[in-house]
């Protein structure tokens, strides 16, 4: 009976957690010196190394010298390595990151000689949508899981089946997950009645015939020496979990499918909270996500100069590295947290220096007085940009053609006006700047040293030749040239770039110059109509946004699609953990501001603006919880807090959504903050846009093992429902309630696990205080409302525009230039086509995009090009693709990742 059991010894190894990264790390090293000498002492021994390179990178670079032994080990396939880089949270970072980090992990493990083909996924709050296509072109035909199997799975192996119709065989771990044989070889003392108990559990998953999966391991756990003799005594064998699994076809046939995410409580807790805790983490990963992808990797493969690799190489490192599912999921100690917002911040930072060292070089074609515009999406815009010029006179495109604009501000033209000694203002002159700007002239007059200043100068300033002027000067002005902020209209070709520059051009507006009325004029009939507001009223045609005395908004769109209510502020108590939200026993809602005030900020004609400002008494914490963290707290406090919500509500031209900018500063702890929405019409489900997908998610989710299943659920870039959508700039929590869509904007606790959770029956982890998790101090959150019709489909191209700006950048070229003819990069277009990445690879552009809609389409990439081909998610190139005049049609089935390389003329 024994003999029907195989072995697979194993660690899972969390890099940071309950320790930051260096602490464990320590602990890495001496178990992986303990397992290469076990492995090299007795033959028999096999190990699987939790599917992550970032163990085997974390232990050679402390022992570089046994990376010779480890890859002996690899190569006579005793110890599985990879796939994957690092274990990943699979709905907290992006689609584009999942890839990276698997291509990034199989191409490591492949010099070591060879990853595991396994899509090893086993201690994931969750699996994404997409998984399974993800995993097959990777070339990987098995994934192994634990966490969120629905309670329609009774076998040990089911068909995961993607959105787009792929189905991948998935070995479910059962009865205990990765550590379900942990307890066989506790001790030599009763070995076959352990084993005996183990196979009875087990053929109620497996049935009848096949041998039997024991996961030998836990978490950090080390080898057991003698484990050979062990597994002998029982009539077991040992094996890898790779030689496990690839002893099974790949096929699916006769499995039971399950389609799509598996975020199901019935079978293992899957901790939703990690979604909204210490929320600056997941703002960080957004923004991170979005300057490598959009912005620092297209730009520099369409614009740039030699392909700047290695930095964003570095880039995708750090990328990866803080995706893992106790790093970007807030769920570990503050040092770790820490370390994790540390190292996405120098993601975002390398991915900011190749955006800068791309636009700089193409800003120098454009005149110092002139800005430059790009467009990271691969659509051509029509969209606001705010950009700061010098003096009065009309902006104009390359062709001469007068841009609609709007003043915002006017910059201070007298910086200094003092009486003071002359040397010491010659002691603020460093070479020709002043100020932050450079000396154009000076003068002195009546005892008056006066400099002017300006961006830029086209003298050459000589101290020594003003020395000799200061006898009698007792006053230092400095007098700046005129400068404003405007909002301004413009047109950018897809992917490329384009230009504005002030000049006079009194005809285009009837003789007006002094810049005041340059937004009353539109250019042509097809402009977007202005938009129009006061303090209560926001207007452009496309969409009525009107201020409640409660502070909330009532939505109009142009169809008559209303919202009403929009923005309600709810702030609850929650004594729960880093893993699962928990209200008090008795808990106190707050929803009705003190006080309520409203600001016009802009009234348009391109951008109007207001700001809402709601001032709330929240409870200052949650009783009894630092006394006694292991007793659910039964109310909050007496003690408040005067809490100021500010909500800059913004309508632009042309856009058919309201931007708004939602500000507080939290002085209060163990609190929950959500963001209310009314849908126009009443729904049951949502709609929800992550990780190469939008996922259809009911009002409940499925429980049974114990955990609360909350319907709280992730979206990344935009969520939908009943007519109304959030457009996101990160990954956000929601749940449909009471018919409306809640939006967490702030869930704020004070421990890693509670020992008693109200909604959770056992400890996550170690019950460890997390005072930085509170997330006290100031917190800023952006986001989008948008009325809707018909279909989520409407939301697509807005979101887009949404989550990636129009970039401006100031000229740095002489002012003689011309400003340069707009210039377009590539066009990617299509019903529901999205790209999700274009970088240079091999002396080849590699585009990825995604259909995400329900039925069959075309991409259509255009850009003079010359030649392409198909590639996997490796980057391994395939069949070549037709090119005609230019352009690339690639038929796209619902819901399909399709790469191509391509190379233009």
């Amino acid at each position: 009976m024994s003999s029907e059991i195989v072995v697979v010894p194993h660690t899972h190894w969390d890099r940071e957690w309950y320790e930051p990264f260096q602490r464990f790390r320590l602990r890495l090293v001496a178990l992986l010196d303990e397992v290469l000498d076990t492995m090299e002492r007795e033959p028999a021994y096999h190990f699987t190394l939790d599917g992550q390179l970032a163990c085997v990178d974390d232990y050679l670079e402390v022992r570089p010298e046994n990376r010779d032994r480890i890859a002996a080990l690899v190569e006579s396939g005793r110890l599985a390595v990879g796939p994957w880089q690092i274990l990943l949270d699979e709905f907290l970072c992006s689609g584009e990151n999942i890839v990276r980090n698997l291509e990034l992990g199989m191409s490591r493990a492949d010099k070591l000689g060879g990853a595991m083909p396994v899509g090893y996924l086993p201690d994931m709050f969750g699996h994404a949508a997409q998984m399974p296509q993800i995993l097959r072109k990777a070339g990987l035909l098995h994934a192994c899981v634990y966490r969120g199997v629905p309670s329609s799975v009774v076998t040990d192996a089911f068909a995961w089946v993607a959105p787009d119709g792929t189905a991948l065989r998935t070995q479910y771990l059962p009865a205990g997950g990765y550590g379900n044989g942990a307890h066989l070889f506790s001790d030599s003392e009763g070995l076959e009645g352990r084993a005996t108990t183990f196979v009875e559990t087990m053929r109620r998953w497996h049935g009848p015939e096949g041998s039997l999966l024991a996961m030998y391991g836990t978490d950090h756990s080390a080898p057991v020496r003698g484990l050979p003799e062990m597994v002998a005594a029982i009539g077991a064998r040992m094996d890898t979990l790779s030689g496990y699994i690839g002893a099974y076809p790949g096929d699916v046939d006769g499995l039971p499918r399950v389609e799509g995410e598996l975020r199901s409580h019935a079978r293992a807790n899957i901790l939703p909270g990690v979604i909204s805790i210490r929320p600056h983490v997941k703002q960080a990963m957004g923004r991170a996500e979005r300057m490598v992808e959009r912005y620092a990797e297209p730009l520099a493969a369409l614009w740039g100069g030699d392909w700047p690799g290695r930095f964003l190489d570095m880039a995708w490192w750090r990328l990866v590295d803080a995706s893992g599912h106790d790093s970007v999921t807030g769920c570990g100690v503050d040092d770790t947290a820490q370390q994790v917002a540390a190292r996405i911040a120098e993601a975002e930072q390398l991915g900011q220096a190749v955006r800068d060292m791309v636009t700089a070089w193409l800003a120098q074609r454009v005149p110092s007085d002139g800005v430059l515009v790009v467009n990271p999406t691969p659509a051509p815009r029509r969209g606001i940009v705010i950009v700061d010029v010098a003096g009065a006179d009309p902006l104009v495109d390359p062709a001469g053609r007068p841009i609609p604009v709007q003043p915002l501000e006017h910059a201070a033209t007298l910086l200094l006006d003092e009486e003071m000694d002359p040397a010491t203002a010659l002691t603020f002159v460093h070479g020709t700047e002043l100020y932050g700007q450079h000396i154009t002239s000076w003068s002195v007059e009546d005892g008056t040293l006066t400099f002017t200043v300006a961006r830029e100068t086209p003298i050459v300033f000589d101290v020594d030749d003003l020395r000799g002027a200061l006898d009698g000067v007792t006053r230092v002005r400095i007098l700046a040239e005129p400068r404003r902020t405007v909002a301004a209209l413009v047109e950018a070709p897809p992917l490329g770039h384009t230009g504005l520059r002030p000049a006079p051009h009194p005809q285009a507006y009837g003789g007006a110059a002094d810049g005041e009325h340059h937004a009353s004029c539109w250019r042509a009939s097809d402009e977007p109509a202005p938009v129009r507001g006061d303090a209560e009223v926001l207007d452009n045609g496309l969409l009525r946004v009107a201020v409640a005395p409660d502070g909330t908004l009532t939505l109009v769109a142009r169809d008559g699609t209303t919202v009403t209510g929009a923005g309600r502020i709810v702030d609850g108590g929650d004594v729960g953990d880093t893993y699962n939200y928990a209200p008090p026993l008795d808990d106190l809602v707050v929803f009705e501001p003190e006080s309520v005030e409203t600001e016009l900020i802009c009234s348009g004609p391109l951008v109007a603006a207001v700001d809402v400002r709601r001032t709330y008494r929240w409870p200052a914490g949650g009783d009894g919880i630092e006394g006694a963290p292991e007793l659910p707290a039964a109310s909050r406090s007496d003690r408040v807090e005067e809490t100021v919500v500010v909500t800059r509500v913004e309508l632009r031209a042309g856009e058919p959504f309201v931007r708004l900018h939602v500000e507080f500063d939290n002085r209060s702890a163990d609190h929950r903050v959500r963001f209310h929405v009314p849908l126009p019409t009443q729904a049951s489900e949502s709609y929800a846009e992550g990780q190469f997908a939008v996922v259809r998610r009911g009002s409940t989710s499925e429980g049974g093992c114990g955990e609360t299943p909350l319907p709280t659920f992730p979206a990344s870039s935009w969520v939908a429902a009943g007519g109304v959508a959030a457009l996101l700039e990160h990954v956000t929590e929601y749940e449909l309630t009471g018919g409306e869509l809640a939006l967490t904007l702030l869930r704020s606790v004070g421990y890693l696990s509670r020992n008693r959770n109200a909604l959770r029956p056992e400890p996550a982890g170690p019950q460890l205080p997390t005072p930085a998790a509170q997330s006290r101090g100031f917190r800023s959150v952006r986001l989008a409302l948008m009325p809707y019709a018909e279909s989520w489909q409407e939301v697509l191209p807005h979101a887009e525009a949404f989550r990636h700006d129009l970039l401006v950048v100031p000229g740095t070229g002489t002012r003689s230039l011309a400003l340069p003819e707009p210039a377009a990069g590539l066009s990617v277009t299509g019903d529901g086509v999205v790209m999700t990445s274009l970088r240079d690879r091999d002396g080849w552009s590699e585009l990825r995009v995604v259909a995400l809609t329900p039925s069959a389409t075309e991409a259509v990439i255009s850009g003079d090009l010359l030649e392409a081909r198909h590639a996997d998610l490796r980057g391994r190139p395939g069949d070549a693709v037709p090119v005609a005049d230019g352009t690339l049609r690639l038929p796209l089935v619902p819901w399909e990742i399709a790469t191509v390389q391509f190379r233009q003329r």
